[in-house]
């Protein structure tokens, strides 16, 4: 997908490996909003790797304007064994606060809403604390449907490393 010039001149594309600063600075202020300003641990050289290397597993889109990352979708495919499709996860929604209220976030669901259409896919999915009423509402405004049956289970650091041992 091209880009496509939305208001205020910004631009929705997809990311290229010099948006990596710009995309980190974006998950960070994410993490600032979801109250986890410490938690990000990625860096530049991770998400170009991640991103753009040899054999990327995510992607991303970021609106760009005058130059700066204003806002990014980053996501990656997952697989229903009920649908026997593929879909997207979508791991992260930012919009910069200068950029909210003029149909970026919007523009980017909508693009990937797009893909999964185009491209035969059978979900589009993601996360949003239950505290974030203002994404809430947004996301329900746009067709998302809440689905508060599922809870999450991870396993990370310690606990990983034990499950993961021979």
């Amino acid at each position: 997908m091209t880009g496509r010039i939305l208001a205020d001149g910004a631009i929705l594309r997809a990311a290229a490996s010099d948006d990596a600063p710009g995309i980190l600075s974006c998950i960070q202020a994410l993490a600032v909003y979801e109250r986890e300003p410490d938690a990000v641990e990625n860096t530049v050289e991770a998400l170009t790797e991640t991103l753009f290397g040899a054999e990327p597993r995510a992607f991303a889109h970021v609106v760009e304007r005058d130059g700066e990352v204003k806002a990014i979708a980053v996501w990656f495919l997952t697989y229903s064994t009920w649908t026997g499709r593929h879909g997207i996860w979508l791991e992260d929604l930012f919009v910069d606060p200068e950029a909210r209220g003029l149909g970026v976030g919007k523009a980017l669901l909508v693009n990937l809403a797009q893909r999964c259409v185009w491209e035969g896919l059978g979900r589009f999915e993601w996360w949003v604390l239950d505290w974030n009423e203002p994404s809430i509402a947004f996301y329900k405004s746009q067709g998302g449907v809440m689905q508060d049956e599922w809870t999450k289970v991870r396993v990370d650091g310690e606990a990983l490393a034990r499950l993961g041992a021979p």
